[in-house]
């Protein structure tokens, strides 16, 4: 199964990392809660290379919906490649989309999902124009 992404997509980030053995759950393959941990792994990384600092006295990137499709189960051992893309920036929003690879397979996904990202103003709880330097990061 393909994911479909937006003709508009930018590849944002690529990171690889380990399946651990505790990943896994009874039926011998990674639990499906951990695709979410993969792809925020990922996401938190990404805004770390691109200087988006955690700050909860200013503004910054909060996920307002997320989701992932299962395509294949991923086993241990193995590392897999998680590809980030961004889409489709608003006012205060943006879409980013994430294929989970494994290692020495590349192509084949195993598991694609996204989140819709808004802007905001963290003492006020409130959305907020993205940034410009932000904003040309998912352009």
């Amino acid at each position: 199964m393909k994911l479909e992404l937006p003709a508009t997509k930018k590849l944002v980030h690529t990171t690889r990392m380990p399946i651990r053995w505790g990943d896994m759950d009874a039926m011998g393959h990674v639990n499906n809660t951990l695709y979410f941990r993969y792809l925020e792994i990922a996401r938190i990384e990404w805004f770390g290379t691109v200087g988006c600092q955690v700050n909860p006295q200013g503004e910054g990137p909060v996920i307002v919906n997320a989701f992932c499709n299962f395509h294949k189960q991923l086993e241990y051992p193995g590392d897999i490649l998680v590809k980030m893309y961004a889409s489709d920036p608003g006012r205060s929003s943006f879409e980013s989309w994430a294929t989970i690879e494994r290692v020495g397979e590349e192509g084949v996904i195993y598991a694609s999902g996204g989140a819709t990202t808004v802007w905001v103003d963290f003492p006020k709880q409130k959305s907020v124009p993205m940034p410009e330097w932000f904003r040309a990061l998912v352009s």
